[in-house]
């Protein structure tokens, strides 16, 4: 019995590399709108969001892979501080209350955190404004 196919393009981190901040921003895709997301532990598995705050329209981090709280209960748009849910994306309080994250599938295989095959990176990215 073989390892599966991998679709290096497709890698968005190990999952190691979430240990140190609970989160990591990756960017997938080339040209001038290439898809900037972020995944965040959650429990045994991992969410992905496209990294882009729903009420300001600017990426949610201002240091990088910063998307948590101080206690990693909950993501936090650095600029204005809205609070979201790290299972649904869900904008729990701040300026865009009752909004929610763009939700990217992701998938582990092995150690690695991979976009789901059913992504289209491009199709994603174009919709981001």
């Amino acid at each position: 019995m073989g390892c599966p196919e991998i679709d290096l393009q497709r890698v968005v981190c190990r999952l190691a590399d979430l240990a140190a901040s609970g989160a990591r921003a990756f960017t997938v895709g080339g040209g001038e709108w290439p898809l900037r997301g972020f995944v965040v532990k959650h429990g045994a598995g991992v969410r992905g969001y496209v990294n882009h705050c729903p009420h300001a329209g600017h990426p949610l981090d201002l240091l990088a892979h910063q998307f948590l709280t101080p206690d990693r209960t909950l993501i936090v748009c650095a600029s204005h501080g809205a609070l979201f849910e790290r299972d649904h994306g869900l904008c729990i309080a701040g300026p865009c209350a009752g909004r929610a994250l763009r939700p990217i599938p992701v998938a582990l295989v092995g150690d690695l955190v991979l976009l789901a095959p059913e992504v289209d990176v491009a199709a994603l990215a174009a919709t981001i404004t």
